[in-house]
C-alpha cells in the first residue's frame, strides 16, 4: 500500500530513570540469576583487537523504505529491564518499539500507525545463536520487506570462557538462519547488528557500588565475574570474551556479504561508545530507553543509506 517515508525523529527525550536505590539487587536477584542476556561497552581507552571494519557499499536491490519488518534475536531487542523490573519491555524495541522516546527503528520507516499490523517482535529473553533459525522460520512466515538480526551476547555471556559457543557453530546457525529466511521469504531484505563490545561494558559499570552488587547475582560470568579484579589472569579472560565476540562479529560480516539482499552494520555496535545512562537503571547490563535509542539510530543510518 503506498506511504509517504518518514525522517527520523530529532526532538529531545526524556531523561533516564533515576538509579534504583541498593535494595533493588535483591529483588532482581532471581531472574539475573537465570542469566538473560544484555548490551554491553568498553572504555576509550582500551585498546581493540585488530580486525576489518569496511565501509557500508551499496548493497544492488536494497530497499531503503521497506513496509513491513520483523525482528529476530535476544534480550537486547525485547528491551528487556528498560522499563522496569525483570520485564520485557517490547514497547521501547530499539527495532519494533512504539515508545516515542525511543522512536525505535520500525517507527521511523514505517511510521506510529503501521507498527500493529507491520511489525513483528520475534525475539526471545536469553537466547543464542542456535536458536536464530527457529525464530527466522517465524520471521519468514510474515514475509516481511526487512528483518533485523542482533544476538550473541549470550554466546559469549556464560559460566566461563571455555562455555562460549564456537565460532564454527555460531557461524553455522546464522547460515542456516538465512537459509531458513530465503526457503520462505527469498525477498526480504536483512539488516544485521554487531554484537556489542561486553569489555566495555565491564569498564563502564565495574567502578560503580550498585553495579558490582548486581552484576555478582551472576549477570555475564565470563566477563562481569569478579568485576573488581584487575589482576593478569582476569584480563586475560576479559580479552578472550573480547576476541570472541570480535570473531562472532567477523562471522556475521562474512556470511551476510554473501547475501545481497543483506547488510551488516560495518561493526557500529560494537564500536559504538555507550555510557552508563544508556544502562538500564536496573541490572547495569542491558540498554536503558536512551541505549534502545541509540540501537534505533545506528539501524536507521545503515539500512537508509545509499
Amino acid at each position: 500500500m503506498p506511504r509517504s517515508r518518514r525522517s527520523p525523529r530529532t526532538t529531545g527525550r526524556s531523561a533516564p530513570p533515576p538509579r534504583p536505590a541498593a535494595g533493588v539487587a535483591a529483588v532482581v536477584a532471581a531472574a539475573l540469576l537465570a542469566g538473560t542476556a544484555g548490551c554491553d561497552r568498553a572504555p576509550a581507552e582500551r585498546p581493540r583487537a585488530e580486525r576489518t571494519s569496511p565501509s557500508p557499499t551499496p548493497t544492488p536491490g536494497w530497499d531503503r523504505d521497506p513496509a513491513s519488518l520483523a525482528a529476530v534475536g535476544d534480550s537486547i531487542t525485547r528491551s528487556f529491564n528498560a522499563c522496569g523490573v525483570l520485564t520485557d519491555c517490547p514497547d521501547s524495541s530499539w527495532a519494533t518499539g512504539t515508545d516515542a522516546r525511543v522512536n525505535s527503528l520500525a517507527r521511523r520507516l514505517l511510521g506510529p500507525s503501521a507498527l500493529p499490523s507491520h511489525a513483528w517482535n520475534l525475539a526471545k529473553s536469553g537466547s543464542r545463536m542456535a536458536e536464530l533459525p527457529r525464530q527466522m522460520s517465524r520471521a519468514a512466515a510474515h514475509r516481511p520487506d526487512l528483518v533485523t538480526v542482533l544476538t550473541g551476547a549470550n554466546d559469549a555471556c556464560r559460566s566461563s570462557v571455555a562455555a562460549m559457543t564456537p565460532v564454527a557453530e555460531y557461524r553455522a546457525s546464522f547460515e542456516e538462519s538465512l537459509r531458513r529466511l530465503r526457503d520462505g521469504s527469498p525477498r526480504s531484505r536483512v539488516y544485521v547488528a554487531s554484537v556489542p563490545d561486553l569489555r566495555r561494558l565491564w569498564a563502564t559499570g565495574w567502578e560503580n557500588p550498585m553495579g558490582r552488587q548486581i552484576w555478582k547475582l551472576g549477570l555475564c560470568p565470563s566477563m562481569l565475574g569478579g568485576a573488581e579484579d584487575t589482576g593478569a589472569s582476569a584480563e586475560r579472560r576479559r580479552t578472550e570474551v573480547y576476541e570472541r565476540v570480535v570473531a562472532y562479529n567477523e562471522a556475521l560480516r562474512e556470511v551476510c556479504e554473501r547475501d545481497r539482499l543483506c547488510r551488516y552494520d560495518g561493526g557500529a555496535v560494537f564500536d559504538y561508545r555507550f555510557t552508563g545512562d544508556q544502562l538500564s537503571p536496573y541490572d547495569w547490563f542491558h540498554p536503558s530507553l536512551d541505549g534502545q535509542a541509540r540501537l534505533a539510530e545506528i539501524a536507521y543510518r545503515r539500512i537508509t543509506a545509499p
